[in-house]
């Protein structure tokens, strides 16, 4: 863990930064006592999220999914086809 004061903080905050996103805890303290008033740490990237259990590459969903079904189409989704 490392420990700066807000002083050396906004000095070297880029790389602090950089220590942060390798994992590192940053911890910023204030006053003679060294007292720890905030954290510097990563944000995790957010996961997207994926149609089905495997990704397909150049799969596009476009605005034909969200058309409404043909009447024939429908009436077999009722049972009505058979």
């Amino acid at each position: 863990m490392v420990k700066v004061s807000i002083f050396e903080a906004k000095t070297n905050l880029s790389a602090l930064v950089k220590q942060a996103q390798r994992g590192e805890a940053v911890v910023i303290t204030s006053g003679r006592s060294r007292t720890p008033v905030a954290r510097l740490e990563a944000i995790q990237p957010v996961q997207k999220k994926r149609l089905g259990a495997m990704e397909t590459p150049g799969f596009v969903l476009t605005e034909a999914f969200f058309a409404p079904l043909p009447e024939e189409e429908l009436r077999q989704w009722d049972g009505g086809g058979q």
